[in-house]
């Protein structure tokens, strides 16, 4: 699949490209390191992910493995596809054409497993009573925006790369993207880009901005130092010993008294 770059738009941006494309992505990074500071010193107890398998497990079986094995390869994806310059990876000897079309293929798949999986998660905390009456009012904000953002980018990625003619999003987004970390913004670069691709950006910033008030705080608390600790024995417990019993003594019946 040949992508059709974009050029970047050689216009200045306007006040709405101003405020879309970089206003609102530094309010929400701000948000997003602040409100996990605030969190952490408020909240510690709360910083969890608040497990319902007590209340429903059959669909959390293959749920919750299905997102999360979609949502490591997403963001596998997006680290490569936003942060690595198009110039690296053709130094590395990787071709345009073998990059978007090995992109295209792995994040339809990692994107249909985390849409799978988040549909499960969804389900079974609408059909299920316990853990739909359990649900409060930051989990009503993160499933409907982490849905939006997840169907918006395996949608544009669909209309674009698969059945589309292709997009080269890293001409525009990604340029966008970098150029928000190293205090050079760019609006203009993403102003061009498809609506879809937009809309999902917005999402996503929007996400990070909910991030540290939802149950998402718990991936900053992985059990990563359970790959280092030592193994834990376990040892039977012996059985205690009987307590010693002393033999009671019996006295000799009246009867058998020798005489003096």
């Amino acid at each position: 699949m040949n992508a059709v770059p974009t050029p970047l738009a050689a216009a200045s941006a306007d006040g709405a490209d101003l405020l879309l494309w970089v206003a609102v992505p530094y309010i929400c990074l701000a948000v997003f390191v602040v409100g996990h500071v605030w969190r952490y010193r408020q909240d510690q107890f709360g910083w969890t992910s608040r497990t319902s398998q007590l209340l429903e497990h059959r669909w959390l079986r293959y749920g919750s493995p299905l997102f999360h094995f979609g949502a490591f390869m997403v963001i596998a994806g997006h680290v490569v596809g936003l942060a690595v310059p198009d110039s690296w990876t053709e130094a590395a000897g990787i071709t345009e054409h073998t990059y978007h079309t090995t992109a295209v293929w792995a994040g339809s798949v990692a994107g249909v497993a985390m849409v799978a999986g988040l549909g499960m998660l969804c389900a079974r905390r609408l059909l299920t009573r316990s853990i739909r009456l359990g649900t409060d009012r930051s989990d009503k904000l993160l499933f409907p925006l982490l849905s939006a953002t997840v169907l918006l980018g395996i949608t544009a990625t669909a209309a674009h790369n698969v059945f589309g003619p292709g997009y080269d999003y890293r001409a525009t987004v990604s340029v966008w993207f970098r150029g928000l970390f190293v205090l050079q913004p760019r609006p203009e670069a993403i102003a061009g880009a498809p609506l879809l691709f937009q809309l999902h950006a917005l999402t996503a910033c929007l996400l990070f901005a909910a991030w540290p008030f939802t149950r998402l705080v718990h991936v900053w608390s992985a059990p990563v130092g359970y790959l280092a600790r030592p193994y834990l024995v376990y040892r039977r417990r012996a059985a205690p010993a009987p307590a010693p019993t002393t033999a009671r003594r019996t006295r000799p019946a009246s009867g058998s008294r020798r005489a003096a």
